[in-house]
């Protein structure tokens, strides 16, 4: 069986990449699509694998700029020719799914979530645009969102992250999704029996808008307690600017170096409403309790009073309110790590491997759904 994977870019190692890389991992003769891929950025289960790029990346500054050529990706993705393959795998969170996969083979998408900067974040993104590109890019998402909604058509059957990104699915492509949630790779992290008391919390994660790190400096401003925010991305020279001294931004660590921060943090902190959010899950592998935004995957990842705590708005009082509740109560760290076993890379494998064979031996008839 010949198997194409398509993904949206390989520019950074992060959530979706790990999940193509367990994916990948499944077939180990797959060829890899993407728009634009940084050699540099793969970690080492993605080296040396086919990794074929779509027109995009001969555009200028494609590596750097590829999401200036957004409007351009669909018709990319179309061009692709994926004849002699039987099996089309899309890890779809941008455009990736839109390939036209030839007769008599399967379709199948995992959906880390429709693409958001045209479905439910539009508004912000929209927002956070200047004034005089804003009508173009209104036209550009409107005209995505017709295309993405016929793109997901196409495709036979549908894997979601999360009972959160199936609704998504339900609302936005009129279409069914099972849920499998993503992989953690368990074996990163070891547990402490007991995070000390006046460990400091930790927030990992990119900075950008939706992540809410700015809700997490705002909340430590005046506050008796320290803060380390390990991540990189467009907001951080702003946020090292406003943060307070309590709280500490790194950014460049690898993966062993953020395990053992989060084996001596007293809590991470996760403030933003996501997709379904594998870094809580790592916390609690590390024996980490989590505290909360109550509203996305993280509730169907972290146990109320036994794993963490949820905190009901997006706002600094709310968030240290949260904090206090979260202190006077007790968290074990064996119960956070039993909690975490539940979404490991072995459960991950063998749910992807039993939706492709059940894809592969339906009936045509019976293949969409």
């Amino acid at each position: 069986m010949r198997v194409a994977i398509t993904h949206y870019w390989l520019v950074r190692r992060r959530g979706g990449e790990r999940v193509l890389e367990e994916i990948a991992a499944l077939f180990p003769e797959a060829d890899i699509f993407t728009h634009v891929c940084d050699p540099d950025s793969l970690g080492p289960a993605l080296a040396g694998r086919n990794i074929q790029e779509t027109s995009i990346a001969r555009l200028p500054f494609a590596r750097r700029a590829y999401k200036a050529y957004l409007g351009l990706m669909p018709r990319a993705l179309e061009a692709l020719d994926l004849r002699g393959y039987d099996l089309v795998i899309s890890s779809e969170s941008g455009p990736a799914q839109g390939v036209i996969a030839p007769p008599g083979a399967r379709h199948l998408t995992y959906c880390h979530t429709p693409m958001r900067y045209v479905w439910d974040q539009f508004p912000a993104y929209r927002a956070g645009l200047p004034a005089p590109a804003r009508p173009a890019f209104d036209r550009l998402a409107h005209r995505l969102r017709g295309w993405d909604r016929a793109a997901a058509g196409r495709v036979d059957r549908i894997l979601a992250n999360s009972a959160f990104v199936a609704e998504r699915v339900r609302r936005f492509w009129g279409r069914r999704a099972d849920v499998l949630h993503p992989p953690v790779d368990l074996s990163r992290f070891t547990p402490l029996k007991q995070q000390a008391t006046d460990a400091p919390y930790l927030f990992v994660s990119a900075l950008t808008g939706y992540k809410r790190a700015d809700l997490l400096v705002e909340a430590f401003r005046g506050l008796d307690r320290r803060l380390i925010v390990i991540g990189d991305g467009p907001q951080r020279k702003a946020l090292a600017r406003r943060a307070p001294p309590n709280v500490k931004i790194l950014a460049g660590l690898a993966d062993a170096e953020v395990a053992a921060c989060m084996a001596t943090a007293r809590a991470l902190i996760f403030p933003a409403e996501e997709d379904f959010g594998l870094v809580p899950v790592e916390a609690m592998a590390a024996g980490l309790p989590v505290i909360a935004f109550g509203r996305g995957g993280a509730r169907e990842t972290v146990v109320e009073g036994e794993t963490g705590v949820f905190f009901a708005e997006q706002s600094a009082p709310a968030l240290r309110e949260a904090i206090r509740s979260f202190e006077g109560r007790a968290f074990c760290p064996r119960r956070c790590r039993a909690r975490a076993e539940a979404f490991g890379r072995d459960r991950f494998r063998e749910g992807f491997r039993a939706a492709v064979d059940d894809l592969m031996t339906a009936a045509p008839e019976a293949a969409w759904r």
